[in-house]
This record gives C-alpha cells, structure tokens and sequence, in this order.
C-alpha cells in the first residue's frame, strides 16, 4: 500500500518552515518534455531527469500532462491516491498548489494525471483562452521551484499546446530509430507556430538521443544526421538501451532509486550535468540579440 500523498497546502498547516519552502523564492525554469511519437522515452526522460535535478540540489517540479499517468505510476503515486489532479487546475476547480505532492524524491514534487485528463481537450473547446489554462496556473506560483518539467502526452493537441505555451523551451526525446528526422521536422514546425503566435518565449531547450544501441549501425547513422541537422541543439549525452530504465516504472521507482549504477541511471545524471552546464554557460551576442 502507496502511503497518502502530501500536498504543499497540507503541509503549510505544519509551520513556518513548511510554509518558508512554499513561497515563491526562485525564478523557474519551464521544460515541456514533447514528442508526438510514443514510445520514445519521453516520460522515462521526465522522471529521470527530474531526479537527477533534484540530486544536484535543484527544487523540481513534474507536471504529469499525459491522461495515462505514467509519470505519477513511475514515480509510485497509486491512482487511486490522486485526490487532485491537473484535470482539476485545467478546469479552474483547484489552484495548482493544492494538486502538488510530494513523490519518493527529496527535492522533487508531482502535480499527478489523472484518466479524466483525457477528455479535457473536449471539454475545453469552447472556454476562452482555453491553451492558456496550464500557464496561469504556474503563473499563480511562479518560482517555487528551480525546474517544472511538463510531461507531455504523445500527441500535438490542446494538452501539448497547453504545455508549449506555459514553457520557456522544449526538451524533445528522440529514439534513434529510422524514421526519427521525419517526426523531428513536424515537431519542430509545430514549435515555431507555436513561437510565433501564442508564446514568443519559446525555444528549443535540446535533443535528447534516447534507446541507444552503439552496436547498431543504424543507430549511429541516425545520430549523426540529427547531430548534422540541429549541430549544438543536440545534447552529447544519449541515454542508451538498457534494461534497469525499463524494469524501474514497475517499481515506482525512477531508475536513479532502482538502480543507481547501472548505466541508464548514469547516463541521466550526465544529461542532467551537461544541461545544467549549459544553462549556466554565458550566451554569444548573437543568441542574446535573438
């Protein structure tokens, strides 16, 4: 039995040190982690990264935007546990903070999903301003953590778009796979709509390689034509094939808990490393200009 989750709101009632941690002391960085193919390890890269965030010291936030609910699974959050949920802040019934819990994780919280999300992009047809609900809702608590990672469901509809507009950048896995460039051109035209009319801070954050497999041929012909195609937006780290990533969501756990040493779990503290030095990285004038 998955113990109750704790709810920020809850845990404000404790004192003024629970409360101090709630405050908006931070400016947050908003990752929404997208692809429009399944099974590419988007969700697997959420919660992985976001764990190896929060072992760097960084105050991390998921927000579990695919009606499946992976992320809340993978991080042990039982469905029936998931009192309030992100279908409830998208519909305005919650404010987003009473959906936050706290997940095996120190430093690293969840705002759960929930099988009603899914039809929320019905529901939201006819409401005004309906691919701006999930960006008022983190504007409402604006710099509580370092890092929100929005996990994405696998498909560029109103829950996605929900997620471009909230974002300042997306984090794109990528599987090295045959047909990996042709889906990449139909994101990234998606990302420059988006840009262009409802979120003009939108970029690309980078490309993540995942399932790597250097003993195959194809892989590394893949890889080298992303790599050629975006050069420096692509991460060196590629997270490779391997079989402790996929046992973990079984345990609730994210693989850096399951298994720390294995070489998943090692190839996301790198990608969490190699992303943080980059953020940290002074900009040419060029990228500042732009």
């Amino acid at each position: 039995m998955n113990p109750e989750p704790v709810t920020i709101a809850e845990r404000e009632t404790a004192g003024p040190a629970a409360l101090a941690r709630a405050l908006p002391v931070r400016t947050s960085r908003i990752l929404a982690v997208a692809n429009q193919k399944g099974g590419v390890g988007k969700t697997t890269t959420t919660i992985n990264l976001a764990t190896a965030l929060a072992a760097c010291g960084k105050e991390v936030l998921i927000v579990d935007l695919d009606p499946q609910g992976n992320a809340s699974t993978g991080l042990g959050l039982d469905p029936s546990s998931r009192k309030i949920t992100v279908y409830d802040v998208l519909m305005g019934e919650r404010p987003l903070l009473e959906a936050v819990v706290d997940s095996p994780v120190p430093h690293l919280q969840i705002v759960p999903a929930s099988v009603e999300l899914s039809g929320a992009e019905i529901e939201l047809v006819g409401e005004m301003a309906r691919e701006n609900r999930l960006r008022s809702a983190l504007a409402s608590c604006a710099g509580t953590w370092d890092y929100i990672l929005i996990d994405c469901p696998p498909a560029l509809g109103l829950l996605t778009l929900n997620a471009m507009v909230a974002a300042h950048s997306v984090l794109v896995p990528l599987q090295a796979e045959f047909y990996a460039l042709e889906g990449l051109s139909h994101l990234l035209r998606t990302i420059e709509r988006v840009r262009r009319a409802l979120n003009s801070e939108l970029r690309i954050q980078g490309v993540v390689l995942t399932m790597y497999d250097k003993r195959n041929n194809l892989c590394d012909m893949v890889a080298k034509d992303v790599r050629q195609y975006l050069g420096a937006q692509v991460y060196d780290t590629m997270i490779p094939r391997n079989v402790r990533i996929s046992e973990a969501p079984s345990h609730g756990k994210p693989v850096l808990l399951y298994d720390f040493r294995c070489a998943g779990a090692q190839a996301y503290i790198r990608l969490a490393r190699e992303m943080l030095r980059r953020e940290e990285a002074p900009k040419p004038l060029a990228a500042i200009a732009s």
